[in-house]
């Protein structure tokens, strides 16, 4: 591979996808930079999820050179250890993306593979080009668009636009929103267009209103071009997809492209209405009427309205498009009856139709025989089937009906119409439900347009103003309309609904709006039908495309209008189009949805870049507050996800090594375009005072999104302009600056686009009664700028109450101090031009700033000046100390390599762990850092600060007691240093990280502290990254490699082997040592466990790369060797303690894993050294002469352990008694052990100990179990056996290669079960030959009971089949047929003991039955001793529970699950060996919950134990050795399936 030679790192952005690649619930829609340079967006799964089972992502993000279609969709396959896929972006636009994965199943279910869709938005790169055609090189961030909104026809022709123009270009808008410059209709509506495909001729002059349409699209364009290279301004325009003007002419050749009465005649009975309704107001403008014709009161009104509910609705029948027609129906039934219609007897049951209401008959025979003709588009629409009335009637009256019979037809008939009224009752609700809403709707209406005084008030009732709106467009009836079929000349006109489904059409038949009359209707513009595509309306369709290609040409983004009532599929197919021609599109809309989901449901789909969101909607100072922080602004001092960037190197495509920055992403927000006030808004004037005019436009100016304000705002308007019938024109000044607020509109502006430009993203917003104060922050830099605001929502003249502002550690600079005096509240109307209310902007007092202190220290107060009346500002810049180092961010993230370079093992477990009790022992005095209101962390290092932190950084969570902590004082930044500083005499080597701690520390503490938090997070996650990355460096190629998962579980050895002061590998001698788990296991006696230690050494040290560690373990427990046995306790080789059988079987394991794993291990088989007690018998202090008085090799110790077993084992433990064990009754202190000679296998312990890892020893006097150990496990072990026979097997080998000198022991006269036996000599050969032959017919149970005589079973006491037995031999029998997780070691250990098809049965029952979602279960669940839930605080008299009696009696263990995965692995692929794929595929989702619990617990390991179905255990060890070391061995098994290519990824 070649390393790139670049700069800077790319960039990658990271979507981490749920189990079967959908996205987070939380995340479906990203929205992505511009991509200036081209930037990596990588989606991740994890191994083992559904969309690692070969997967891929699908999306309709093209390679580069393609052009996009949205059906169009690309393959890239998520693969390798981290198993993530990367896509280049280089375009904007809206993509889609989901994945599919291979079929799974899980728990007998099949899991197919395609995941929810999701979907990502890449801005566009805005660019303003100059006359030149240069631009500048990075885009305008869409945080830095200033727009302003103007009216074209109130700017005249396009040649009088100079001077608006000039002052829009000074005001410092950098984008202007065109309302349509189309062709408009009747109304005069630039948003009721005429013609799509026509400019406004009014644009023009005389000599170019004649030109063709592609001229005066071509002046239009040179108009754009001057305003983007001579102003600086990119243009935005209204796109009206909707509707079209009614008198719209095209319409009369294509009706279609409307909804009426042809193609949707579920409208009919809404047009009848409407013809009605226009009918009637005709009828009241008859000046012979006695109804009020110019309602001017609610009296009026109500007689009208009592007129109008009893004309129109006896007319027009509406109740006939309700229901059944009673009549017709009677006679159909009558008819068929006479004309013996045949009809099915067996549809219905007398017996059950005789016991049923009427209700219960009506709905029987509606649910049964009625349709819908024509879904409310014609009268008597329902229809009742007659020959399944015929069978209900029949049934019914238990009469057949075609023949004579008791009940004559009338009577029948009768029956049948009864139940047929019953039938319309609901229907008839229903019709005086909606008559009900119709006339409260047209009520309401009426009383707005007409009576209140925030309405038009239309006054008198004309022919042309009728009493209410018409619901629809009636086109004339003419040659190019002649042609088309009846009921298409009448059209729904369009408008909007309150609280509507933005996903309905409420055009749509399965809506009634229209009829209900809940439309608030546009009169002038035609609703336009566009179906499900092109193909429904082709003309409509192609119309539309070629209107939105043409405007994209011209303009730089569109603002949809009435988005929320435009059809998703419509938009996207249209702005498709419009990329096609502009890929850098920029695309607002304005939302009513009032539901955040249904937003990004339109953002995501068609790629709108902001919605539109209005500060004039605020009705108060603090939901103006509210508006103001929810908009763009993140707060100052963040700890977002920006501080878990990783840096990494990622090979590309072409096999280059390029480094790169990887960001994890969260589901973004939809972007806001924050307007101080839209077209569409009354002014401040209106809603609040005039003055607030300054206030909220200097507010929103100091958001971080796009902001917008409209023509007339800063002028100060008095009132909100009609777009419909306002003619003047605005005004030009001779010094514009000098009108309204321009001058400091145009600052904050300008101000507004440079904090986005430079990166002030931050901010922070505080709202005081009738003040909002922003501080604007730049996270880097720290510089920023402060705007207090005196809100004037109502009349406040005086400076109303605000405290005194405080700024830690700040410096600041009045920029301005500036109040807004209205002269007049009434504007004399000017009939030319628009002029804003009389004005002047004033200069205030300044504040009085002082330095100041107080026991947190130095900060700055600002008060603010007496005269300071609503609607006035202040604007402030503020720096940080001087003394804090000008880019602190990058100080704090920048660690060289030699801080942690030159730190070993010991050391990176100071900086990065140590639990209470291991600090304590080495450092007395000083544990681990406790915050208030939090609690104490688990560990002294950096693992302890980061499983607080990440939380608090994944939700941004600056109120966490710990933020809190940090802002109050640097206790936490002193511990980190001194801490480290307390470590030196013992580990020189962290003079480096001390020396960067205090540095960083040093620069941290000179910071405001509302900015400590994020900060001190920085520097604790730059370092925490970094210690991992050297210890990585310690580590084997499978974990520097590894993913994510290997290489944190990797870490968990670093937890576990450590240095304390009081235990070690020697009792004269101080060293590192193995704990067996965090917190109880860690110092002193109850450190390290020979059981412990041995079954981790593979996975911990060897698998890991600490081969000097492992060797000193195994000489250390070597030079132990007492009775032929290991200790259980080391106890520092002082007074170890040998109660164990299985140890020294683990421990011979482990030597054979040494040599076999360690270049040249072999070796350590030679490797001479003391023995802690001479004979290997008889007990010595340590400080005995004769302690370490006698040498030998680790091969001699080898041989004393094969050769004691084989002689058998008998001794009673030394310093037996309460001493040594007061659980222990005195016969528990003997061990025996014994070899069968029939069998070969090794047999021992009793009912009085526990000689096995399941060692619970009963504790409770009260529930009878002091003394008594819950499970024994006496006679011959399973997992015993199978490391018997590995270790056998192995000393062979090494016997042939001429590397262990014994194969024959002489064995003595020995007694077993009370036999004597006499002396005999067996081979080593001998011996593994018997346990081969016997192990199957002793420990397996067969699946058919009619083979239990091939086998030793005891048929009576079998609980499960197809099983291998715990043990064999035990003094209680039962417990041989005792399910548990032992086996599986046998498995991993001696594969060839057993039946690779038994093996794989057994495997399969106990993925069923024991495997929890962590651990395996210790016991079958059907077991009568089973209880899963460990409590060792239990001081019941429950003996099964009692004092935690059923430590192995249920609850899970991790790990045996290590082991059964290993065993999984092995028998599965031996019966199955095409299917390695799938088996490791099948294991990493097993491990899906480990994987969980490694990022999710504070330890940052895996635990002991589990209670039922992988509860916690509060009891238990949360950073276990074995749990972490067997599933870092099954991850080295899977490795060597990589390495020998059976595994291909």
């Amino acid at each position: 591979m070649l390393m790139s030679d670049q700069a800077e790192p790319t960039v990658v952005l990271r979507i981490e996808l749920d189990d079967d690649g959908s996205p987070a619930e939380s995340s479906s829609y990203y929205r992505l930079p511009p991509p200036d340079a081209p930037y990596i967006l990588q989606f991740k799964v994890i191994a083992g999820s559904l969309a690692s089972n070969q997967g891929s992502v699908w999306t309709n993000y093209p390679p580069e050179g393609t052009p996009f279609q949205r059906s169009q969709f690309y393959q890239h396959a998520l693969a390798g250890l981290e198993v993530e896929c990367d896509l280049r972006i280089t375009g904007a636009g809206a993509f889609e993306y989901y994945v599919e994965h291979s079929p799974y199943v899980e728990n007998g279910t099949v899991v197919w593979g395609r995941s929810k869709t999701g979907y990502f938005v890449v801005d566009p790169q805005l660019k303003v080009e100059s006359k030149d055609g240069s631009s500048a090189a990075g885009s305008l961030p869409l945080e830095a668009l200033v727009i302003e909104s103007v009216v074209p026809k109130w700017m005249g022709k396009l040649s009088e636009w100079t001077p608006h123009l000039e002052t829009i270009s000074k005001s410092g808008y950098n984008m202007i929103h065109f309302v349509p410059l189309q062709y408009r209709g009747i109304s005069n509506s630039p948003y009721s267009i005429f013609d799509q495909l026509k400019f406004d001729p009014h644009l023009f002059e005389n000599k170019d209103k004649d030109k063709s349409e592609d001229e005066q699209r071509a002046i239009v364009k040179a108009m754009l071009t001057r305003i983007e290279n001579d102003y600086g301004a990119l243009s935005l325009t209204d796109i009206v997809w909707n509707h079209t003007a009614c008198n719209s002419t095209w319409l009369w050749d294509h009706p279609e492209a409307g909804y009426n009465l042809h193609n949707s005649p579920h409208l009919i009975p809404a047009f009848e209405l409407d013809s009605a309704l226009l009918k009637f107001s005709a009828s009241i403008a008859d000046p012979a009427t006695s109804l009020p014709s110019n309602i001017k009161t609610e009296a009026e009104l109500k007689i009208v309205m009592t007129e109008l509910r009893r004309v129109v609705f006896a007319e027009i029948k509406l109740w006939e498009f309700y229901v059944v027609d009673v009549l017709t129906s009677l006679k159909e039934l009558e008819s068929s009856i006479l004309t013996k219609v045949k009809y099915r007897l067996d549809l219905f049951k007398h017996e059950e139709l005789k016991k049923m209401t009427l209700k219960e008959k009506a709905d029987t025979l509606r649910d049964a025989a009625m349709i819908e003709a024509d879904e409310h588009g014609a009268r008597y629409h329902k229809k009742i089937i007659t020959d399944v009335a015929m069978s209900f009637m029949a049934a019914l009256l238990n009469q057949e009906l075609t023949t004579s019979g008791p009940k004559s037809i009338d009577t029948i008939c009768d029956h049948y119409k009864a139940i047929l009224n019953e039938v319309n009752l609901e229907f008839y609700k229903s019709y005086d439900k909606d008559v009900a809403t119709i006339i409260s709707n047209i009520e309401n209406r009426v009383k707005y347009i007409r009576l209140d005084e925030h309405g038009p008030r239309l006054g008198p009732v004309t022919e042309e103003n009728p009493l209410v709106e018409t619901y629809f467009t009636r086109l004339p009836e003419n040659k190019r309309t002649a042609a088309h079929p009846p009921g298409s000349l009448a059209l729904v006109n369009n408008g909007w609904i309150w609280n509507a489904d933005p996903l309905q059409d409420f055009a749509g038949k399965s809506s009634h709006a229209y009829l209900r009359r809940e439309v608030i209707i546009w009169g002038d513009c035609v609703k336009l039908r566009y179906g499900n595509g092109p193909e429904d309306v082709p003309y409509l369709w192609e119309r539309m495309k070629e209107y939105t290609m043409q405007s994209a040409r011209l303009f730089h983004g569109f603002r949809i209008d009435n988005c929320h009532s435009t059809p998703i599929h419509l938009a996207q197919y249209l702005l498709d189009a419009a990329r096609t021609v502009r890929p850098n599109l920029y695309v607002v809309a304005e939302l009513f949805t009032g539901s955040e989901a249904m937003d990004i449901r339109f953002v995501s789909r068609l790629g709108i870049n902001s919605l539109i969101r209005e500060a004039m909607q605020a009705w108060e100072p603090r939901e103006l507050s509210r508006l103001i922080h929810r908009h763009g602004l993140k707060p100052v001092g963040c700890m977002d996800r920006s501080s878990l960037c990783e840096d990494v190197s990622r090979v590309t495509p072409d096999g280059k090594v390029v480094r790169s920055r990887v960001s994890p992403l969260v589901g973004s927000h939809p972007h806001a375009l924050f307007m101080d006030c839209t077209h569409d808004n009354e002014t401040p004037n209106q809603k609040r005072r005039a003055e607030d005019t300054l206030s909220n436009g200097a507010l929103v100016c100091m958001t971080s999104c796009a902001i917008g304000s409209v023509k007339g705002y800063d002028e100060i308007y008095p009132t909100l302009l009609n777009l419909v019938t306002e003619s003047r024109h605005y005004v030009t000044y001779e010094d514009p600056m000098a009108v309204g607020i321009c001058s400091v509109k145009a600052r904050l502006n300008r101000l507004h686009a440079e904090l986005a430009l430079e990166g002030y993203e931050e901010a922070h917003v505080h709202h005081e009664n009738e003040y909002i104060i922003v501080h604007r922050q730049h996270p880097k830099t720290l510089k920023g700028y402060i705007l207090i605001a005196h809100t004037s929502f109502y009349d406040n003249p005086k400076r109303g109450e605000i405290q005194p502002i405080r700024l830690r550690d700040t410096t600041t600079k009045v920029i301005m101090s500036v109040g807004l005096e209205i002269a007049s509240r009434t504007v004399d109307k000017n009939d030319k031009f628009l002029e804003g209310m009389p004005s002047k902007l004033v200069e205030l007092a300044l504040p009085k700033i002082s330095a100041l202190s107080d026991d947190q220290g130095a900060f700055t107060e600002i008060e603010i000046p007496e005269r300071f009346p609503g609607g006035s500002i202040i604007l402030l810049e503020t720096s940080v100390d001087s003394k804090v180092p000008s880019d602190i961010e990058t100080l704090v993230r920048t660690i060289p390599e030699r801080v942690m370079g030159s730190l070993g093992w010991m050391e990176l477990n100071v900086v990065l762990y140590r639990c209470d009790g291991e600090e304590q022992d080495l450092t007395p005095g000083n544990g681990v850092y406790n915050i208030p209101g939090h609690g104490s962390l688990v560990y002294c290092g950096l693992e302890g600060y980061v499983s607080v932190l990440k939380p608090i950084i994944e939700s941004n969570d600056l109120g966490h007691p710990f933020c809190a902590h940090l802002r109050q004082g640097h206790w936490a930044l002193d511990y980190i240093s001194d801490r480290i500083q307390r470590h030196l005499a013992i580990f020189p080597a962290l003079a480096s990280v001390l020396e960067w701690y205090k540095d960083r520390m040093g620069a941290i503490k000179l910071l405001p502290n509302y900015l400590v938090p994020r900060y001190f997070a920085l520097a604790v996650m730059t370092a925490y990254e970094a210690a991992r990355v050297r210890a990585y460096q310690l580590m084997t190629p499978l974990i520097q490699k590894g993913d994510y998962f290997t290489r944190s579980l990797s870490l968990t050895a670093m937890q576990v082997y450590s240095f304390v002061d009081s235990a070690s590998l020697n009792p004269t001698a101080k060293t590192p040592s193995l704990a067996a788990g965090l917190p109880h296991f860690t110092y002193r006696h109850m450190r390290t466990w020979g059981r412990d230690v041995f079954i981790s050494l593979r996975g911990i040290l060897l698998v890991t790369g600490q081969f000097e560690a492992a060797k000193e373990h195994i000489l250390a427990f070597a030079s132990s060797l007492k009775h032929g046995m290991i200790p259980n306790l080391l106890d520092s080789l002082r007074s170890p303690r040998y109660n164990s059988r299985d140890s020294v079987w683990w421990f011979f394991q482990s030597v054979q894993d040494y040599c076999t794993l360690v270049p040249n291990g072999e070796d350590i088989l030679q490797e001479s050294f003391a023995r802690r007690f001479p004979d290997g018998q008889r007990f010595v202090e340590y400080t005995s002469p004769e302690a370490y008085s006698t040498t030998v090799t680790l091969e001699d110790i080898l041989v004393e352990i094969l050769e004691a077993h084989a002689n058998g084992i008998h001794y009673r433990e030394w310093n037996a008694g309460p001493r040594l064990d007061e659980q222990m009754s005195d016969k528990g202190f003997q061990v025996d052990v014994d070899l069968d000679f029939t069998t070969g296998f090794v047999t021992g312990g009793s009912v009085y100990n526990c000689g096995t890892w399941m060692d619970k020893m009963g504790e409770s006097a009260k529930a009878g179990t002091k003394g008594v150990p819950a499970t024994p496990r006496d006679g011959a072990n399973v997992e015993i056996i199978g490391l018997l026979k590995s270790s056998l097997r192995w000393v062979i080998e090494l016997h042939q290669k001429k590397k262990f000198r014994l194969d024959t022991i002489q064995i003595g006269e020995t007694h077993f079960k009370g036999v004597k036996r006499p002396a005999r000599t067996l081979t080593i050969e001998q011996w593994n030959d018997l346990i081969q032959q016997n192990f199957e017919k002793y420990f397996y149970v067969p699946l058919d009971s009619a083979k239990d005589g091939e086998y030793k079973i005891h048929s009576e006491l079998v609980n499960r089949r197809g099983m291998y037995k715990d043990t064999y031999g035990s003094i209680t029998p039962f417990a041989d047929y005792q399910m548990r997780p032992n086996f599986p070691v046998a498995m991993c250990v001696a594969p060839e003991l057993f039946n690779k098809e038994h093996a794989m049965g057994a495997l399969n029952l106990a993925k069923e039955v024991l495997l929890g979602p962590l651990g395996m279960r210790t016991l079958d669940s059907i077991d009568w001793a089973y209880r899963p839930n460990y409590d060792n605080q239990n001081d019941s008299d429950d003996r099964m529970v009692a004092k935690g009696w059923n430590y192995h009696q249920g609850p899970e263990w991790l790990w045996c699950t290590g082991y059964f995965f290993r065993a999984y692995l092995h028998f599965r692929l031996m019966c199955e060996p095409d299917k390695v794929k799938d088996t490791v595929f099948e294991l990493h989702r097993m491990m899906l919950p480990h994987k969980a619990q490694l990022e999710t617990s504070p330890w940052a390991g895996l635990a002991e134990l589990t209670n039922l179905d992988g509860a916690i255990c509060m009891d238990a060890c949360q950073s276990q050795a074995w749990s972490s070391s067997t599933l870092l061995d099954l991850l080295y098994d899977i490795n060597i399936l990589r390495q020998d290519g059976r595994l291909k990824e």
